[in-house]
């Protein structure tokens, strides 16, 4: 069975849809791949998965980033500690209590996921402008109901493009 064929019994479509989605997905996760190979010597795929939800959240305490990127705490130190020695994040005293420390993304981290982001940004819009204007649409309108449907919030409260 290819993948643009629906199989029979399935009446609204569900399996053609998520097969779609598969290879779409496929293709953006190669997309991510490449334009994180320009910063896979300063950054794994985890640490910079932490600095996209730096830049999105703002700065956090440890136990709360760690929260975010679902792991134990001691893991989101360990990664914590590494890209301060890289000097991509900064840790300061929180404004609230003299005991908590902040966790913020430098100039340096910020210039990687500004990077990442933008190659990100230039291979998809390469791909979105090979297609006729009006499928472009009805991929936004289908886009938006999946994303919706999903629970995920629009980009423009995150990182355009972010890997979180």
């Amino acid at each position: 069975m290819s993948e643009q064929a629906a199989p029979a019994g399935d009446a609204h479509g569900v399996d053609e849809v998520t097969s779609a989605v598969l290879t779409a997905s496929r293709l953006l996760v190669a997309i991510s791949v490449r334009s994180l190979a320009a910063v896979e010597d300063a950054v794994t795929l985890p640490q910079f998965r932490l600095l996209v939800v730096l830049s999105s959240q703002g700065p956090l305490k440890l136990v709360t980033l760690a929260g975010l990127l679902e792991v134990n705490p001691s893991t989101a130190m360990r990664m914590v500690d590494r890209l301060a020695a890289a000097g991509l994040l900064d840790r300061q005293a929180s404004p609230d209590s003299g005991r908590e420390v902040r966790i913020q993304l430098t100039a340096a981290g910020r210039a990687i996921v500004d990077d990442v982001t933008a190659r990100r940004r230039a291979d998809i819009a390469e791909i979105v402008a090979r297609m006729p204007p009006g499928q472009r649409r009805t991929l936004v309108a289908a886009l938006r109901a999946f994303t919706e449907a999903g629970g995920e919030p629009p980009a423009t409260t995150l990182v355009p493009l972010g890997w979180t």
